[in-house]
């Protein structure tokens, strides 16, 4: 038995996320990553193979930088894998790359952080094809007020103020690295690094930071809102077509924020 690790990129549009949860009240079952990539590995290997995520997207949401894991009795090797894959899966999603790795390897338990970016355009309109990538606002608060919020998330924090109220997670605790606004080319970017995230935190912890801006509140606002513990006291939560799983960190050399 060998182990393989895949990078890979999806859009998330059309996609109830990289896993089905099956939750009360919500829809049981739609068309995941996941499966898309189990269905194409059971062609491929004639078995079925079950594949393992560094983190499990919601639905609407992006990745760039994807990991998983599965484990196959093969001759194949990486590349083998990568083009037949690829051969096979729709084209919202792509393997970036295939290698065998030690089979001590976890995608999500060998991680040490996973980096989301939100992505943000202001002004009246989208182009066409940007409305399923970004989130357009009419105005959006400085930079320098957003940022004074964002320096508030570092080190181990409880983010029950952000967090969905069908999250499975006992724990609210995470650990944040970094957090940031930053722009890039015609948009700008909320960057955030963390150990590990709540369902839908990261979404929310966006719409909170911009309602907060836009009604003229800053730093000491949304440090009450955190040490409230209480959704209640936090903003809307962002839509899921500006958010991407941008890398998943598995070496210390590559913490470079």
């Amino acid at each position: 038995m060998r182990r393989f690790r895949l990078d890979m990129a999806y859009d998330g549009t059309d996609f109830e996320g990289w896993q089905s949860q099956v939750r009360e009240g919500d829809r049981p079952d739609g068309r995941t990553v996941q499966a898309e990539i189990e269905k194409a590995l059971a062609v491929l290997i004639k078995a079925p193979v079950p594949v393992t995520g560094a983190g499990r997207t919601d639905s609407g949401v992006h990745a760039r930088g994807q990991t998983a894991h599965f484990d196959a009795q093969t001759r194949m090797e990486g590349p083998h894998f990568m083009r037949g894959l690829n051969s096979l899966l729709p084209p919202d999603v792509r393997i970036l790359h295939c290698r065998e790795v030690e089979p001590s390897f976890h995608s999500r338990f060998s991680a040490l952080a996973r980096v989301y970016h939100y992505h943000i355009v202001v002004g009246q309109s989208l182009m066409p094809w940007e409305a399923r990538y970004c989130h357009r606002v009419f105005e959006l608060p400085p930079l320098e007020v957003l940022n004074s919020m964002a320096a508030l998330l570092h080190g181990e924090l409880d983010f029950t103020s952000f967090s969905h109220a069908k999250d499975p997670h006992r724990s609210k605790h995470r650990f944040i690295y970094h957090a940031s606004f930053f722009p890039q080319r015609d948009r700008i970017v909320f960057q955030i690094v963390g150990n590990a995230f709540l369902w839908r935190m990261v979404r929310s912890l966006v719409g909170t930071l911009i309602d907060l801006g836009d009604r003229g509140l800053g730093a000491p606002e949304f440090a009450a809102i955190l040490s409230a513990k209480d959704r209640k006291k936090a903003g809307p939560t962002a839509p899921g077509q500006g958010l991407y799983l941008h890398k998943v960190i598995y070496d210390e050399r590559e913490f470079s924020f």
